[in-house]
C-alpha cells in the first residue's frame, strides 16, 4: 500500500513593478520633498510669474501681440529659470547625498531615476504654463493660436531638452549652492539672445544668425509660429508657411536634444567625486 501525496498548491510568482509604476513610486516621494521645501516652492511658483507680470510694465517692443507674448515669455522663463535651474539643484543635491547612487542599485534604471527625479519640477512647469494662460484669457488678451501643435512641441521638446542639459551641467556642478554660477552660461545668454526679451529681428544680422542656434531659441520660434504667426524676423505668416518656417527651429530643437542626451550620457556622475 503506497502513502498518498496531497497535491502540492502552485507557487505563485509575483511580477515586478512595471517602469510607469516604478517612476510614479519615485516621482511621489519627490514630490514630498519638494512641497516640504518651502523656499524652493515659493521660488518655483513666485518668481517665474514676477518674471512673466513685468514684460507689460517694462513696455518692450515685440513682433508678437501682447497675449501671446505673455505666453511666449512664460513659457520661456518657466523653462530656465525654474525647470532647467531647479533640476540642476536637485541632481546635485541627490548625487551629494548619495541619494542616486542608493537608487542605482535597485531596480530602477538611470532613465527612471532621472525622470522620476524631475517630475515635481516638470509639475510645476506645467502648471505654470496653465496658470499664465489661464491669466491671458482672464485680461481678454487671448487669441486663437494659428497652428496649435507647434507651441505644444515648443513646450514638450523645452521641457525635454531642460531636463538633459540639466543632467549635463552637473557634471561641473559640486554642490547645489554653485549651481547659482555654473547655470549662469546657459542662463544670460538664453534670456538676451533668444528672443524673450527682445525680439530677433532687432538684432543685427549676424548676430541674429547665430542667436537662432543657442538652445532655448528655437522653442521662442516655434512659439510664435504657433501663437501668433510670427517668423523671427517678424514677418506675419499662417497654415503651411508657418511649418515651412518652423523646419529650421525644429532641426535645431532636435539637434540639442540628441548633443544633449550623448553629453549626459557621458558626463553625468552617479556618487559625488571624492
Amino acid at each position: 500500500m503506497t502513502a498518498s501525496t496531497a497535491p502540492t498548491a502552485p507557487v505563485r510568482t509575483v511580477a515586478p513593478p512595471s517602469r510607469v509604476r516604478r517612476v510614479a513610486a519615485l516621482a511621489a516621494g519627490e514630490n514630498r520633498l519638494f512641497l516640504r521645501n518651502r523656499t524652493a516652492l515659493v521660488n518655483s511658483v513666485v518668481v517665474p510669474l514676477l518674471l512673466v507680470a513685468a514684460v507689460p510694465a517694462l513696455g518692450l517692443s515685440s513682433d508678437v501681440p501682447l497675449g501671446p507674448q505673455l505666453i511666449l515669455t512664460g513659457v520661456g522663463v518657466t523653462l530656465v529659470f525654474l525647470t532647467y535651474y531647479n533640476l540642476v539643484t536637485t541632481y546635485v543635491a541627490r548625487r551629494e547625498e548619495l541619494v542616486l547612487q542608493r537608487m542605482r542599485t535597485g531596480e530602477l534604471t538611470g532613465p527612471e531615476v532621472l525622470l522620476g527625479t524631475a517630475a515635481p519640477t516638470l509639475l510645476v512647469t506645467l502648471g505654470q504654463i496653465v496658470l499664465v494662460a489661464a491669466g491671458v484669457v482672464a485680461i481678454g488678451e487671448w487669441s486663437a493660436p494659428v497652428d496649435p501643435v507647434l507651441p505644444l512641441i515648443a513646450v514638450l521638446g523645452g521641457a525635454a531638452l531642460m531636463t538633459v542639459l540639466a543632467a549635463v551641467s552637473t557634471a561641473f556642478t559640486r554642490t547645489a549652492e554653485s549651481a547659482q554660477i555654473t547655470t549662469l552660461p546657459l542662463v544670460l545668454p538664453t534670456t538676451a539672445l533668444s528672443g524673450l526679451i527682445t525680439p530677433l529681428s532687432a538684432f543685427p544680422d549676424a548676430l541674429a544668425a547665430v542667436a537662432r542656434f543657442l538652445p532655448v531659441t528655437p522653442v521662442v520660434e516655434l512659439l510664435q509660429l504657433g501663437l501668433g504667426g510670427v517668423t523671427w524676423d517678424g514677418r506675419l505668416v499662417d497654415g503651411g508657411a508657418a511649418w515651412a518656417a518652423a523646419l529650421l527651429p525644429l532641426a535645431v530643437l532636435a539637434g540639442w536634444l540628441a548633443l544633449g542626451t550623448l553629453a549626459a550620457v557621458r558626463w553625468f556622475r552617479w556618487a559625488p567625486r571624492r
